[in-house]
């Protein structure tokens, strides 16, 4: 059986603050770790979920029915539509809260680094939705299509300042993919989101979307990408049949990126320890790092161990992750999750 050689912390982690997810990371995986995130505390704790607020104060942007829908830390779920009258291509969308967040996180990165708790060489990661998820998710209609080139916009104007900011050697950037794999898996609600948007096969559209934001990462910075079936309620929002089309989509993106990949991580469900699951991962193109996110909460180590044996049988170098980010797992229950990364695989 394959050993797995270091981890990957997806993104979020259920702390209240980002010095102590750093720092827990830090003591507990220690070499383990290349990159290290905040664990997206704040208003970023439900991924996406906060952009509806954002981007509801430009203006030629309206929030959809008259009353608030109450979600989880005071945000309101309301969708959104572009004003009647309005030319979605002058719309002026507010800073994201992207770039001021890891601007923040990394001076607490970069003090805990100096202070010894951070090895140097491990990186500053940051993790960003792709704008696919936000415009798929809260626009309707005819609304995605013109609003999607005003909100890539927005989301590059982001990682710009964010790599002004962050010196280039000490950050990663990492683009979270799950709104495309529902749309290539037609799950429930993403089927009907693209027959109205994209007519006829969007794989191709949705490869050189992701290949392009690959790309707008320097080659000095690195750049990993996360493939995900969400985890709403420690849920996919559809079960893969296997992992055919994670390596479908992943081989496409490589090929069609005009620069390197510097990790790939792949969602691995809990149910499914067999090598029937497994076995597409043979046609994977290679990558710098491979992580599967084999890890779940519900059976530790020893479920960790039945998914490597079975993934062992087909690639022959990985590390290990969760599937998605753990920010939503029970509270009390992250440091037992962090202890199985460091139980199921050793150092690079």
């Amino acid at each position: 059986m394959t050993q797995p050689h270091g981890a990957l912390l997806v993104g979020s982690v259920n702390y209240d603050d980002a010095e102590k997810t750093m720092r827990t990371a830090a003591e507990m995986l220690g070499g383990l770790l290349r990159r290290i995130p905040d664990g997206e505390v704040g208003k970023r704790f439900h991924w996406i979920m906060f952009q509806p607020d954002v981007l509801g104060q430009a203006e030629g942007i309206d929030r959809v029915g008259e009353n608030p829908i109450p979600f989880k830390a005071g945000i309101d779920a309301r969708p959104l539509r572009i004003a009647e009258g309005a030319d979605a291509a002058s719309i002026v969308l507010p800073p994201l809260g992207y770039a001021s967040a890891a601007v923040e996180s990394y001076e607490i990165f970069r003090r805990l680094r100096d202070e010894g708790a951070i090895a140097p060489g491990v990186r500053f990661q940051v993790s960003l939705p792709t704008p696919l998820a936000v415009v798929s998710s809260f626009f309707a209609g005819d609304d995605r299509a013109a609003i999607e080139p005003v909100y890539s916009a927005a989301v590059l104007r982001e990682l710009d300042e964010i790599l002004a900011a962050i010196p280039h050697h000490d950050i990663a950037i990492q683009w979270d993919v799950a709104s495309e794999m529902g749309i290539i898996e037609r799950a429930s609600g993403y089927g009907k989101v693209m027959d109205a948007w994209w007519p006829g096969d969007p794989f191709d559209g949705l490869v050189s979307r992701l290949a392009a934001l690959i790309d707008a990462v320097p080659a000095d910075v690195e750049v990993g990408v996360h493939l995900c079936y969400g985890d709403a309620g420690e849920k996919h929002f559809v079960e893969p049949s296997d992992a055919g089309n994670l390596v479908r989509y992943a081989n496409a993106v490589i090929a069609a990126s005009g620069r390197e990949l510097s990790w790939l991580h792949l969602p691995v469900p809990i149910e499914r320890d067999d090598e029937a699951y497994f076995a597409p991962l043979a046609g994977l193109t290679a990558v710098d790092e491979l992580y599967l996110g084999l890890v779940h909460r519900e059976d530790g180590a020893e479920g960790a161990q039945r998914r490597i044996a079975a993934a062992s049988v087909f690639v022959p170098e990985f590390g290990v992750a969760t599937e998605c980010g753990i920010g939503r797992a029970p509270a009390g229950t992250t440091e037992g999750i962090l202890q199985t990364h460091a139980d199921v695989t050793a150092a690079r």
